[in-house]
């Protein structure tokens, strides 16, 4: 994975898929900036930050991944090797379903998966010098360099998703005092069905965690 570090974007994830839409990426690839001024979080909001923050955007080639991991699954999936990172070096961070980091019952960050062309990007942010109301930063002190570094060896090792996915179910019970939105609607996790995808069963409907 070839990272590219930048001192300012407007958006790490705006950057990569302008990029790869003009085909001037075509392989595995990696943009952090330390400073991101119009970041976008879940739902097209606005990711609010400041430098000191992880800002992130990969793209990895479908043909790269597990070749047992749905599209479905990516939220989970690499924000869930994000964390077993993090926990290796002590921190308390779990995945609230599908897509966002916490630290007890605040949140410290978040991802977002999609598909373009032949590639999955994916998009992280994660509070580690600065939070805005309401959210918190992570508990540990991390060098981005090394962390990345970190991250895209372990992504390299292809783990599967069965074996994340039988270690996430167990994580999953933590969500269930949260809520999620979908299309519009604000719905508990408390009676969400989760599905060996990484999909759940809500209000009965199907909802998936690629966004």
């Amino acid at each position: 994975m070839e990272i590219t570090y930048f001192d300012e974007l407007d958006s790490t994830q705006m950057y990569l898929c302008e990029k790869i839409r003009s085909n001037e990426i075509n392989h595995n690839n990696a943009i952090c900036a330390f400073s991101q001024t119009a970041g976008i979080g879940s739902r097209e909001n606005l990711w609010q930050s400041k430098k000191g923050n992880l800002h992130v955007s990969f793209c990895i080639r479908i043909e790269d991944l597990p070749n047992d991991l749905p599209l479905a699954s990516a939220s989970i999936y690499f924000a869930f090797l994000m964390k077993e990172i993090l926990e290796k070096r002590e921190s308390k961070v779990w995945i609230k379903w599908p897509n966002d980091f916490y630290i007890d019952d605040k949140k410290i960050g978040g991802l977002m998966s999609s598909k373009i062309n032949d590639f999955l990007v994916i998009g992280i942010g994660i509070n580690l010098k600065f939070a805005p109301f309401n959210a918190e930063i992570l508990d540990i002190e991390v060098d981005i360099k090394e962390l990345l570094n970190a991250y895209f060896s372990y992504i390299k090792k292809k783990i599967l998703w069965k074996n994340i996915f039988s270690k996430y179910m167990l994580e999953f019970e933590k969500s269930r005092k949260f809520f999620i939105h979908n299309d519009g609607d604000i719905l508990s996790l408390n009676d969400a069905l989760l599905y060996k995808d990484g999909s759940i069963l809500l209000d009965n409907k199907r909802i998936y965690s690629l966004r």
